[in-house]
């Protein structure tokens, strides 16, 4: 289905039973955004609200809550542009069958921006940044944020489409110290295209122009996501998946989407930054306020009609979900085939997606040699580390499976597999000093942490553990001991202090484990926790608690700890710190006042009662 439009696609939606009309008024203050966590939770449909309090702007959320839902949105491009997608790795494979990929041929066409020879098109108003939706989504947001922008750049050197970027930054529209209608807040983090525009503009002094544009068919927000190979501009893949030609015309310098819903032009200027933030983030946690780039807002524009599209992020899974579910179907073996003996990885969005990535490599390097241990893998491990937003993985584990069985999809399996064969005392490599993700608050400073890959091969070594030990009830300090999943263990203790008490408090737990190996040697991860009932309740609880709350070089420890020519490595399990820090963000809670108040629209009479 070719949308024209948003509302086209909502219409579509609705015909299909997979769009609700919410008509009573909501308030964009805490109540949307704890309607559509409902909905969402429960795997329910979109929701159109018609009655925003304070704007005459509808809006929508949960458009792509399911991967079923976003694949039905795509339903008629989805395997021309996974098709596509192959063919960038082997594109003589394309040319072999040319009659059999006609309709291939026919899609790539929708790839080239279409120019209207107009400016701004007849059917946009110009208003201000107040006459929008001003939704806040969390009690303790510094404001109201876009949370589905397309944010488009160009470059200084090589203006013009075909070199610009289209991403999804978030968008701060009120509070803190911007000025009502004339400013707003612009957040990126590493590893994103619009930082290289930046950097090319306040080179040579001028403001950056940047164009966000809100709505439109449901590939612009898609595209806006997704990874794509060099060469491949956004707006190119937003027609092929939308099965029509990105529309776009320049005003006053800069780009407009002709079929965005809204449009908010302006420049950011060399140094202006104000503080941006908090902001409740996919991660389950705030960002809190730092000092992000300052946009001046030179106008906006909204379409007759015009429809505003919005998410709410919080602790996996959220919506965003299904657009890395569906991103990884789209991409398929893309990714694998950029990095040399790499066959399948895998971002847990349980542990909030960069926190914990899972790879499955080769081990070719000495096929004549009895003994297997990493080496292929420690390379395929650096070649991850340095590849795009790959490279803001905090821990990654990596393996090779000679069967060719094992999936890196399949959490538990792949970790249980992985840490059967884990050489504790060899297969441990920190990087120390690093980058780390923008929203990531268990490093040093912002954007400042450390890496940890933990790489496994060769045969079973272990059998997992699955029933608590005697040596860990019989502990001193160290309580309510669960598992989680086989191999690991939960341990609750007091709250974290500063890192000298950290330090104490491990070697405590180590010195009473390390005459005891062989009662604990079928388990190979120890994680302190503050609620280990929590921690070990749910592989999911797990994931969360150790990999988002866990900066490595500062909060791995071991059992028999030892530091051998620069290696470190330990003789009995590790000890993982996953308590919350002082520095930590805090933790994402839903308001109780406003999940009352929205049980209205679910009782009898209400748009969303039954559901």
């Amino acid at each position: 289905m070719s949308y024209i439009s948003l509302e086209a696609s909502l219409l579509d939606l609705e015909k299909n039973q997979q769009l609700i009309r919410i008509k009573e008024e909501v308030d964009p203050y805490l109540e949307m955004a704890a309607i559509h966590l409902r909905v969402h939770e429960a795997k329910g449909p979109a929701l159109l609200f018609e009655n925003v309090k304070g704007s005459r702007f509808r809006a929508v959320s949960n458009i792509f809550g399911t991967l079923e839902r976003s694949r039905f949105i795509f339903r008629d491009t989805f395997q021309l542009v996974q098709q596509m997608i192959s063919f960038k790795n082997d594109p003589v494979k394309a040319l072999r069958h040319p009659i059999d990929n006609a309709k291939l041929f026919l899609a790539a066409s929708k790839a080239i921006p279409l120019k209207n020879p107009f400016s701004k098109p007849v059917c946009y108003e110009e208003i201000h940044i107040s006459d929008l939706p001003l939704i806040q989504h969390w009690p303790k947001d510094g404001g109201a944020f876009i949370t589905l922008p397309q944010v488009y750049t160009e470059d200084i050197d090589h203006p013009g489409i075909h070199k610009a970027n289209l991403g999804m930054y978030r968008i701060q529209l009120t509070g803190n110290d911007y000025q009502k209608d004339k400013e707003i807040g612009l957040h990126y983090q590493l590893h994103r295209g619009i930082g290289v525009h930046q950097s090319k503009a306040n080179a040579k002094g001028l403001p950056l122009k940047v164009s966000c544009f809100i709505g439109g068919p449901p590939a612009h927000s898609v595209a806006a996501v997704m990874p794509l190979p060099e060469g491949l501009s956004e707006m190119s893949f937003a027609g092929v998946l939308g099965g029509r030609r990105f529309r776009y015309t320049y005003e006053d310098g800069f780009c407009i989407s002709t079929d965005a819903d809204f449009v908010i032009m302006g420049e950011v200027y060399p140094g202006e930054n104000k503080p941006e933030g908090p902001f409740g983030d996919h991660l389950g946690y705030y960002s809190l306020q730092h000092p992000f780039p300052l946009m001046r807002v030179h106008k906006v524009y909204a379409r007759k009609n015009a429809i505003w599209p919005f998410t709410v992020v919080g602790r996996p899974p959220q919506e965003d979900t299904s657009f890395g579910e569906l991103i990884h179907e789209l991409t398929g073996e893309a990714i694998p085939q950029e990095i040399p003996g790499l066959k399948e990885v895998h971002a847990v969005d349980a542990a909030g997606v960069h926190p914990l990535l899972l790879a499955i490599g080769s081990e070719r390097y000495t096929p004549y040699s009895p003994t297997k241990q990493p080496a292929e893998l420690l390379t395929i491990a650096n070649h991850i580390l340095g590849t795009g937003q790959l490279s803001l993985a905090k821990f990654l584990f990596i393996t090779a499976d000679d069967s060719r069985q094992l999936s890196a999809q399949k959490v538990q399996g792949f970790m249980e597999y992985l840490l059967e064969r884990i050489d504790l005392r060899r297969d441990i490599h920190f990087y120390t000093q690093t980058t780390m993700d923008t929203l990531d608050y268990s490093g040093s400073a912002l954007n400042s942490g450390s890496k940890v890959v933990l790489a496994a091969y060769g045969e079973q070594k272990r059998k997992l553990g699955t029933e608590l030990p005697s040596a860990i009830k019989e502990l001193n300090g160290f309580t309510n001991g669960g598992i989680p999943m086989p191999g690991i263990i939960a341990l609750q203790s007091v709250p974290f202090v500063n890192y000298e008490q950290a330090n104490k408090e491990t070697r405590l737990l180590s010195e009473q484990l390390i005459n005891k190996t062989e009662e604990i040697n079928s388990f190979v991860m120890i994680i302190l926790c503050d609620d280990s009932h929590f921690t070990s309740a749910s592989l999911r609880n797990y994931l969360w608690v150790t990999y988002t709350r866990c900066n490595p070089s500062h909060d791995i420890y071991g059992v028999g700890a030892f530091t051998e020519n620069k290696h470190w490595g330990c003789t009995g399990p590790l000890i993982i710190d996953a308590r919350i820090k002082p520095h930590h963000a805090p933790v994402l809670e839903k308001d109780p006042v406003i999940e009352k108040r929205i049980n209205r629209l679910f009782e009898i009479g209400g748009s969303l009662h039954g559901f």
